[in-house]
């Protein structure tokens, strides 16, 4: 591995500064924040302003705010990403903490439609596919989605349609306690389905939001009743929430 070249790395640490900033920043607040000389400030800060990178406001002197270069280099990244492909390498690292099953999935309509999918290497584990598609209020993935859906946008797609299917004895039917049940799944952050779409599985979910800051995915972990305990439930929704803000991370959500 090379060396870390020292001017690039203030640069970008200059740069970053802006990450957690909502207006500008002077020349004396970036060196009070990264401790460095005043002269290597009033150079890095001049070299950036000049390649746009930086600029300053016509009514702020002084002061510097990200320039027009940065938002155009992450254009370019946000047109590369691929949600599938971004979603299995995270799918991926999860599984390989766990060992369950790992599913990132989308909303369309009523159904979730799985995306990727990590298998766990125990011989007990649940059997699925990507590209497989359930009605969403039977899995946590889609609970998850459904309830990061806007109130309106939420009962357009729960009206009018078909009645609220059970694929085991434990799915909602009823569109109330739905509405119920996505109402305390917004006030954790997380979803939770015990064997509500396969009679020996239960699955955790969390959202996976894009840089806009809109819910795009669900990703969840999914694990036999043999292995499923209120303990093991607590670390599967810690991970499943770590998960998902690393793949919210990669498509750009800070």
């Amino acid at each position: 591995m090379g060396r870390l070249v020292p001017a690039v790395t203030r640069a970008l640490d200059v740069l970053e500064l802006f990450l957690d900033c909502e207006g500008t920043l002077s020349a004396p607040e970036i060196t009070r924040k990264l401790q460095l000389p005043r002269t290597t400030v009033h150079e890095l800060v001049t070299t950036l302003t000049a390649r746009s990178y930086l600029e300053q406001p016509p009514d702020q002197p002084g002061r510097y705010r990200l320039g027009v270069r940065g938002y155009q280099l992450g254009s370019r990244y946000a047109e590369k990403l691929d949600l599938a492909a971004e979603g299995q390498r995270v799918a991926r690292s999860v599984a390989d903490t766990c060992d369950e099953t790992v599913h990132v999935a989308i909303l369309e309509g009523r159904d979730v439609i799985y995306i990727a999918k990590v298998d766990s290497t125990h011989a007990v584990r649940m059997v699925s596919a990507a590209g497989r598609r359930l009605p969403a209020h039977c899995t946590s993935v889609g609970k998850m989605l459904l309830a990061s859906l806007p109130d309106e946008e939420l009962e357009a797609t729960l009206a009018g349609g078909d009645p609220l299917v059970a694929m085991t004895p434990r799915s909602i039917t009823s569109p109330q306690e739905l509405r119920k049940a996505l109402a305390e799944i917004r006030e954790r952050g997380v979803a939770v389905e015990q064997q509500e779409s396969n009679p020996d599985v239960s699955c955790v979910a969390a959202p996976v939001r894009d840089a806009g800051g809109k819910v795009v995915a669900a990703l969840s972990i999914s694990v036999p009743t043999v292995r499923w305990s209120e303990e093991r439930r607590g670390e599967l929704e810690s991970l499943a929430t770590k998960g998902a803000a690393e793949l919210s991370g990669r498509l750009g959500h800070r």
